[in-house]
């Protein structure tokens, strides 16, 4: 049977965001082109040139709003994200709360040094988060990850120079999400997502201070707890 988890799980918040970040990094294409005045460009020559952007790109960081949104009730966090290649990343909250979430490319962690408490779980066994970690570490696109995708610019208030699209789960998961919408800037950075699951809750992230390809010591993805820390391994 098919687990089904609350989208507050602290394994569930991060990949929707992951998946479309981590994945481009690892992706082949051509360069983009800007359409000529009074001309538009096509959905398909869009996402093409989105993903194709980050041919080069070896490690992104940004620092990030995080709001779950649910029944009228509102839960921000933030901090600093970090991705690389290998399906690595780090996640490093300081509002409200300080803690820890990270991908070696193969266990996940989650460390809440309030309550001095880490929780440890395979990649491999990840399929029945909202979206699979495992496919973070393939050479994908898009159309291999969501079952259709569009242009929908009227679907949030966003920067004038910006574009939206909106992504569809494949068969299978549609009780995981019901939508995903991206906000892309003219340089094909993710400014805003905003991740729409089936009970009306959602989960929004902003990016700000985006960089592409700042120097990452792989040592910065990998973490040893202090003494005394509760480990809790999950299968």
């Amino acid at each position: 049977m098919k687990k089904h988890r609350n989208p507050e799980h602290p394994l569930v918040r991060q990949v929707s965001t992951a998946i479309l970040l981590v994945a481009a990094l690892a992706l082949p294409g051509g360069a983009w082109q800007e359409p000529k005045a009074g001309t538009s460009v096509s959905l398909k020559d869009y996402v093409r040139a989105f993903e194709s952007s980050y041919r080069s790109v070896r490690s992104l960081r940004a620092e990030f709003t995080q709001t779950y949104e649910m029944s009228g009730r509102t839960r921000a966090e933030s901090g600093t994200v970090t991705f690389a290649r290998g399906g690595l990343m780090r996640w490093d909250y300081g509002q409200p709360q300080q803690k820890l979430f990270l991908s070696d490319g193969k266990h996940l962690l989650l460390y809440v040094p309030e309550e001095k408490q880490l929780t440890r779980s395979p990649v491999k066994s990840s399929e029945d988060i909202r979206v699979p970690f495992r496919l973070l570490l393939s050479r994908l696109n898009l159309r291999r990850v969501f079952a259709k995708i569009e242009f929908a610019d009227a679907a949030m208030q966003h920067d004038p120079d910006d574009r939206v699209l909106r992504a569809f789960p494949k068969k299978g998961f549609e009780e995981d999400y019901q939508q995903v919408l991206m906000e892309l800037t003219p340089g094909f950075d993710i400014r805003r997502l905003v991740v729409v699951y089936p009970d009306g809750s959602s989960m929004k992230f902003s990016f700000e201070h985006i960089a592409r390809n700042t120097p990452v010591s792989r040592a910065l993805f990998q973490f040893t707890p202090p003494p005394g820390t509760e480990v809790i391994d999950q299968k």
